[in-house]
């Protein structure tokens, strides 16, 4: 039994290492396991042997670096130490200079000091001029003086002095120059003109450009094509300036905003814009204006047909396709009756014309009164919105409220636009209809006048 327990320990240890033994290596008895075992425990410490040593080689390479890298930062704490005090050094003279500076130039200093001041917000001024669209890079000289820590030479108080004096010259100046517009001609210069430091705008074309500063544009161009135009006696009036000769007295826009104005030009809206503002109630009201112009223009012109057939009637003793001939087709059936009963007979066929002749008239008095009340639905739909928005983001916001408001006024608008000219249409067309019936009454009074004449004598 003892010996059996001993095996069975054997077997469970070399169960451990199953997975070294080579599968051509089949154990027979347990002495080739206990050899397997050995084998290969001999094999694992070799290895391990073999990692070890291989480590310490590597720990001493690891070793020399460090101490390399602190060697080298030995000498930069050292080199810094040595320029951390050239630079304490440096600064005691720089001071000394300065004072020495001081020193020398007594109370011109409070005047130097007062010049760089001045340069830094002329230089300012003239970013921001429309002047500088024409000559680039003249505040670069401004600049250095503005920054310098140094006394500005007579040369460079000099050309203060003279920038100034340009500036003002220029800011008098309607001046046609070139230059490169950003979003236009594909970048290449066209001729500009520019009125002072107000407007500026394209010779040809008479298009109002947007100008930008140098210290916002960011190494863009500063003079850009704005996506939309304003039009009307603006552009007309800068391209008047632009085809001007030389002694010509013509009217020329400027902006006293130097600018603002312009860029304001994006956010004007179009005419679909201010439509599609309106919503759908302000285009069911545009569509209702449409159906009742054409509507409208049809009778008108149908109306002026009969018209004019009921004119020429009068002038043929034959009855034709038309009203006034129709009446005279139903005097011609009675003309061998009574007084009474031809008037009758032609009172009868004149009402049998007047719903052709009054046809479409109440549709286009009903579209009438229907544009304004669909405009004051919009109105009321619009606060609504509005009210709605307050509620939400308070009064604070101004844009939140815009669109319920714009959609309030817009409505308003379209429909008494649609109002008026169907109240027109509809009153040309009533009075070519009442002129029509009045010719068929004054022609059938006629009629039975001459009838009872006629009977009588």
């Amino acid at each position: 039994m003892k010996m059996l327990k001993s095996c069975m320990v054997a077997l469970i240890a070399a169960s451990a290492f199953i997975a070294t033994v080579p599968a051509s290596a089949e154990a027979q008895s347990v002495s080739d396991v206990l050899r397997q075992i050995r084998s290969d425990s001999a094999k694992v410490l070799q290895e391990n042997r073999q990692r070890e040593a291989k480590f310490r080689a590597e720990r001493d390479s690891r070793a020399g670096l460090l101490s390399e890298a602190r060697s080298e930062l030995r000498q930069l704490e050292a080199r810094e130490a040595q320029i951390r005090g050239q630079f304490s050094r440096n600064d005691g003279l720089i001071a000394n200079l300065t004072a020495e500076r001081d020193a020398a130039t007594g109370e011109f200093s409070e005047v130097f000091g007062l010049s760089r001041t001045k340069a830094g917000e002329f230089r300012a001024t003239l970013d921001n001029s429309m002047v500088s669209a024409e000559m680039p890079g003249r505040t670069a000289e401004l600049e250095k003086i503005a920054e310098s820590k140094a006394l500005p030479t007579t040369e460079q108080l000099n050309l203060m002095y003279t920038t100034m004096l340009d500036e003002i010259r220029a800011q008098r100046e309607v001046k046609t120059f070139q230059a490169q517009v950003a979003n236009h001609n594909s970048g290449e210069p066209v001729d500009v003109t520019r009125v002072g430091p107000f407007a500026v705008f394209t010779k040809s074309g008479g298009e109002f450009l947007s100008y930008t500063s140098s210290a916002a544009s960011r190494g863009q161009l500063p003079l850009s094509m704005p996506k939309r135009q304003r039009g009307g006696e603006p552009n007309a009036a800068a391209g008047r300036v632009g085809s001007a000769s030389a002694g010509d007295v013509v009217y020329a826009p400027i902006d006293p905003t130097r600018g603002s104005l312009v860029k304001t030009f994006d956010r004007y809206p179009t005419t679909m814009e201010r439509i599609n503002q309106g919503g759908w109630i302000g285009k069911l009201i545009l569509g209702l204006l449409a159906v009742g112009a054409i509507f409208g223009i049809l009778n008108i012109l149908r109306l002026m047909a009969i018209s004019a057939a009921v004119r020429g009637q009068k002038r043929k003793s034959q009855p034709g396709k038309n009203p006034l001939g129709r009446v005279m087709s139903a005097y011609e059936g009675v003309k061998d009756r009574g007084g009474d009963a031809v008037e009758l007979a032609i009172d009868e066929a004149i009402l049998k014309e007047t719903p052709k002749l009054e046809f479409g008239l109440s549709l286009l008095k009903l579209g009438a009164g229907i544009a304004p009340l669909m405009g004051l639905l919009g109105t009321v739909t619009g606060m609504i919105k509005t009210f709605q928005a307050m509620t939400i983001f308070g009064t604070g916001n101004a844009q939140t409220m815009a669109g319920g408001i714009s959609e309030a006024l817009v409505t308003t608008m379209l429909g008494l636009i649609a109002a008026i000219p169907l109240l027109i249409l509809h009153s040309f067309c009533s009075s070519l209809a009442r002129g029509v019936q009045s010719t068929l009454e004054e022609q059938s009074a006629g009629i039975v006048a001459r009838h009872v004449e006629n009977r009588g004598a």
